[in-house]
């Protein structure tokens, strides 16, 4: 899994139509590959975000380029073009089926070992030193990298990808097209205690689940805990970077974006496509609405509504919270000319045999 594997020969012409794009010069040009726009070879595709930077056209190597629509075919010098409203996302669906290959069933490895009653369909590929508890159910093309550890009453969709050393515990459900990056453990215990009057924790049993929808990414080193009762639900689309913590009874709505080191403490509930980004993370049993964005560092202790913009600690209007961090900055300089302003005031009193 992983390896560069491309080599598909397919014109301009055909994927300018798998992403809605104007061709701009020859179209039946044959592409292999793509690669950054100062990186491409003869044969290669390559993209260009912004217009403005249309110069860089002349200095690569690529045969051809996708572009923003506003740019002219003056710029072309000589390559082929392809015109897109999204350059970005138009080079990131064309990256993709040129890597796309048919999945390789490998079977279980001879050093995996397999429970009791586990359902497991003939297309799989189970990596060396996997394990797999009782009861497990695997669905087709799906990979379990090695030494993955799967506990008992798993079920996994089709197409999933568990990657080298990631831990599932037991009754957790994760759907379709699922992708999972090493180290990450999802289903461990949540962090629940409970205070005896001698100040001893006394630990809450943790006995829900967590379920994963279809087309979710979770990145390397990730925490997803499992519900005290009922479910920790991550849903279709939502896509987390490394080292991200999903605490107990978590919601998290579709196509949602958590960025690195964020976190969602326990019951916190997130709307559709909401954002959080490096470092944010909430209190717990908060809601933030639809579409709301939380910048980086940002700690939201209460309710957000949809499509708000917030940032700060505690999370504040994203505009306020950049005023009062600009005025925080002048302190230093504030500081001293209090002290001036002073000096000269005791100055005028002395004059004035205040």
């Amino acid at each position: 899994m992983g390896e560069r594997v491309t080599k598909k020969q397919i014109t301009v012409a055909a994927l300018a139509e798998k992403v809605g794009g104007e061709v701009l010069g020859d179209g039946a040009i044959h592409i292999e590959d793509l690669d950054g726009i100062e990186t491409a070879k003869e044969g290669y595709i390559t993209f260009l975000v912004k217009a403005s930077h249309a110069g860089l056209i002349a200095k690569t190597n690529a045969s051809a380029v996708i572009v923003p629509k506003d740019v002219e075919e003056t710029s072309a010098h000589g390559k082929t073009l392809i015109r897109v409203a999204n350059p970005y996302l138009a080079s990131a669906i064309i990256h993709n089926f040129l890597l796309e290959k048919p999945f390789e069933a490998k079977g279980v490895h001879s050093s995996a070992h397999i429970g009791n009653d586990c359902q497991l369909s003939e297309a799989i590929t189970v990596e060396p030193f996997a394990v797999l508890g009782d009861n497990v159910s695997v669905g087709e093309r799906v990979y379990i990298g090695a030494g993955t550890v799967i506990g008992n009453n798993v079920t996994i969709g089709d197409d999933t990808v568990l990657r080298p050393n990631v831990t599932i515990e037991c009754g957790t459900l994760i759907g379709s097209r699922v992708i999972i990056h090493a180290g990450t453990v999802i289903g461990s215990d949540g962090y629940g205690y409970a205070a005896d009057e001698h100040g001893r924790h006394i630990k809450r049993p943790q006995v829900g689940i967590v379920r994963i929808d279809d087309d979710v990414e979770i990145g390397s080193n990730c925490c997803v805990d499992r519900a005290a009762y009922g479910l920790t639900w991550i849903k279709s689309g939502t896509k987390i970077d490394n080292q991200v913590q999903i605490g107990h009874n978590v919601v998290i709505g579709e196509n949602c974006l958590l960025v690195s080191h964020s976190a969602c403490s326990g019951s916190t509930t997130l709307g559709r496509n909401v954002i959080l980004g490096g470092k944010a993370s909430t209190k717990g049993h908060v809601k933030l609405g639809d579409g709301a964005m939380v910048a980086g560092k940002g700690g939201v202790t209460r309710d957000i509504e949809a499509g708000a913009v917030v940032g700060g600690f505690p999370a504040i209007p994203i505009k306020k919270w950049t005023k009062a961090a600009t005025a925080y900055s002048k302190i230093p300089d504030l500081r001293v000319e209090v002290r001036k302003l002073r000096s000269e005031l005791n100055e005028l009193k002395k004059k004035n045999g205040e």
